[in-house]
Order: structure tokens, then sequence, then C-alpha cells
């Protein structure tokens, strides 16, 4: 994509990813997810992860699996909340980008 991804949008993405698991997900599923929308590496997503946490948004346990720890995210109250306003102001964001590609004033 030649179009730059910043820090919030990634928050949205990831959020919207995570959001999708009733029980959370993992990791590697979520960097998995979040590639169908943008090309994003491991390197990139977990401190992501990290600062959604650290944020309170993204709550953080562990789970044995095939007999190792994986490590699970899960979108917490204020999570979904922050989400409802990336999705708002995404929704505002992406018309008025809409309007000026399609010839209208954004206003």
């Amino acid at each position: 994509m030649v179009f730059n991804t910043g820090a919030a949008l990634l928050d949205a993405i990831v959020l919207a990813v995570v959001s999708r698991e009733k029980d959370g997900t993992y990791g590697y599923k979520i960097t998995q997810d979040v590639r169908k929308a943008i090309d994003v590496s491991e390197s990139t997503l977990y401190p992501v992860l990290r600062r959604l946490q650290k944020d309170e948004c993204l709550e953080v346990y562990d789970m044995q699996f095939d007999g190792r720890n994986r490590r699970y995210y899960k979108v917490t109250e204020k999570g979904m909340a922050q989400l409802n306003l990336y999705k708002i102001e995404w929704k505002i964001y992406s018309k008025k980008i809409r309007d000026i590609f399609e010839g209208g004033v954004a206003e």
C-alpha cells in the first residue's frame, strides 16, 4: 500500500481484529488477520499490542497450547469504546477523502 499507516489507524485495525473474537485471540493470528488489510510486520505489530495493553484497551492472558503458553489478547470495555470512536472518525475521514477523489468539495 502506498499510503502511510499511522499509529491511530494501526490501533483501530488491531482493535477491530481482536474484537471479532469473543474470548480473544493470539498474536500470530492477529498479525495474519491485520495483513489481510495492510502489510505489517510482527516487529511493528507487537509494540501496538503492548501500547493498547498499557492504555487498558486490551487485556492479556496466557493459555496452554501444544505444551507451551500462548499469549491471548482480548478487547476491554475501554477498548470497545475507543474502537467505536475510531469507527466514527473513520467514516467522517473516509467520506471527506472520497468526496475529494470524486470531484466534490469536503466541508
